[in-house]
């Protein structure tokens, strides 16, 4: 009860805070000083924990002031944010989802490309600093309960094949019909189709995965959930999902006006893994902490990353 509370309060502040975007600045920083770096974090824990993680960083190396712009519904808005000048960093976004839904680029699974691409074009078209990454992909990943993956002997995405006919999987309603790395194209990819296929709200799938309603499901890789519930994430042995390893981006005119800020994130690369991210995730979702808790406990236990890059 307690964690639905939580959600709905989240999904109120959405509503709140999406509604000053169609012209003027969000609520409350028309006051910000111009020592005030603004943190725009997603309506997800990650986004949450990752957007303290660099307040405490921020407040610990430098005298500037923070505020945090939290429980943005996406990252179109996320990133109209830094482009209207209403923050100055986004928390984390991920070079997958730039390169199609903010620069409309044509699909692409090489990270090397999807890289290059994102980061020259977000200096280039919006006078953006795409970061290195925090060292964790937030990815779809094919996930099943250990007993079922002993008894099957399944370790990659291509194991499924022998079972696939007849199986049921949840997956998440996007993704059925999504181009470019949807279910047509996993089918295609790797040469099998499910016997039952059931899309679901995402929150969903785990537990129904739980309860042994389902054999399979297509979930996130960072999610806290995959460790509340022991699951065994399968390998994509194909590379079949793209990259969406996860970064914080600045707007070029806040790293000018406080060159500091760029050896405080910096300090930040490569810090975090996916093993570290799912815990992190697990104790804000499961355990119930509050993700300031968990980021200033994460820094503390670091040492603020005194030797990071």
């Amino acid at each position: 009860m307690q964690k639905r509370l939580r959600q709905w309060l989240a999904g109120l502040l959405v509503v709140i805070l999406l509604l000053p975007l169609g012209g003027c600045t969000l609520p409350g920083l028309s006051g910000s000083g111009k020592d005030t770096v603004r943190i725009a974090a997603q309506n997800t824990t990650e986004q949450q924990i990752m957007a303290y993680v660099i307040q405490g960083m921020i407040q610990h190396y430098t005298k500037l002031n923070t505020s945090i712009i939290n429980n943005l519904g996406s990252g179109n808005v996320s990133f109209n944010a830094l482009k209207n000048g209403d923050a100055d960093i986004s928390s984390i976004r991920f070079y997958g989802t730039d390169l199609t839904t903010i620069l409309n680029e044509k699909f692409e699974r090489d990270p090397a490309k999807v890289k290059r691409t994102v980061t020259r074009d977000f200096q280039k078209r919006y006078q953006m600093t795409y970061f290195e990454s925090y060292g964790f992909a937030d990815t779809y990943a094919w996930m099943v309960k250990p007993s079922y993956a002993k008894k099957y002997h399944l370790k990659t995405v291509s194991d499924l094949k022998k079972l696939a006919p007849k199986m049921t999987v949840g997956i998440d309603q996007i993704w059925q019909n999504r181009q470019g790395d949807g279910y047509p194209a996993f089918q295609k990819a790797y040469g099998y189709q499910f016997g039952t296929v059931k899309p679901m709200q995402l929150g969903l799938l785990y537990d129904a995965l739980a309860a042994n309603k389902m054999d399979a499901v297509l979930g996130y890789s960072t999610d806290g959930r995959v460790a509340s519930y022991h699951l065994k994430l399968l390998k994509d042995d194909r590379d079949f999902f793209p990259p969406y390893d996860a970064s914080p981006v600045a707007t070029n005119q806040v790293l000018k006006q406080h060159p500091e800020l760029r050896s405080v994130l910096n300090r930040l690369v490569g810090q975090v893994s996916l093993k570290t991210m799912q815990r992190l995730n697990y104790q804000v979702d499961d355990q119930l902490q509050e993700p300031q808790t968990v980021a200033k406990q994460f820094l503390k236990d670091h040492h603020y990353f005194e030797g990071g890059h």
